[in-house]
């Protein structure tokens, strides 16, 4: 498994063609799961192992939990309305976990962080990857990881430059600037990729 860092941090390249705007619908959440964190090797610059199986075969079963760490897993299948519904289940993980309902506006700021993130991924893999396979997010306390898969062959990039009237191409600029790091990983000989990010919990 490898990690795509084309750039260093803040000059990413060009995004071709944006990364948000994708209307919500109104689908439930469902198809989630609680799951132990598998370890699939560890990403160039990710605080922690991807959160995904290493191998196909692997069941959600034989994924085993890290220390101190709670990771939940949603199929996307044949769901229509993605980006709602990965909101709503990355919501419900946030309450399960604390982060929600906030006592500060840290906290609140922090959770509204982690649903934009999550909201701006699936975008992305609407865009430019012909949807989303998975969504996993996972919580240590101090780091919330995001990971969503696609059959996409493209490299997600915030636009260079930025131009904040622009409308479109915002979706990575705004991962970049919310989060502690982000990248792409990919298996050799596996089609599509991984983009994971990783948010710090408030103080």
């Amino acid at each position: 498994m490898s990690t795509t860092r084309p750039f260093s941090p803040g000059d990413r390249g060009p995004e071709p063609s944006g990364a948000s705007g994708v209307p919500e619908g109104d689908a439930p959440a469902t198809g989630g799961s609680d799951e132990g964190a598998p370890a699939a090797g560890t990403p160039d610059g990710g605080a922690v192992p991807s959160l995904r199986p290493g191998t196909p075969e692997a069941s959600e079963a034989s994924v085993q939990a890290a220390a101190g760490r709670q990771v939940r897993r949603l199929d996307f299948g044949d769901q229509s309305g993605v980006v709602p519904l990965a909101r709503d289940f990355a919501r419900q993980a946030l309450y399960a976990w604390g982060w929600l309902p906030a006592a500060t506006a840290d906290q609140r700021a922090a959770a509204e962080d982690v649903l934009l993130v999550v909201s701006e991924l699936v975008t992305n893999a609407c865009l430019h990857a012909e949807g989303p396979d998975e969504l996993w997010i996972a919580c240590d306390n101090k780091v919330i990881r995001i990971e969503v898969s696609d059959k996409g062959t493209g490299q997600p990039a915030p636009r260079t430059p930025h131009r904040a009237g622009r409308p479109g191409g915002h979706g990575m600029f705004i991962v970049q600037r919310l989060c502690l790091d982000w990248g792409v990983m990919r298996t050799p000989g596996v089609a599509g990729k991984t983009v994971w990010a990783e948010l710090g919990a408030p103080a």
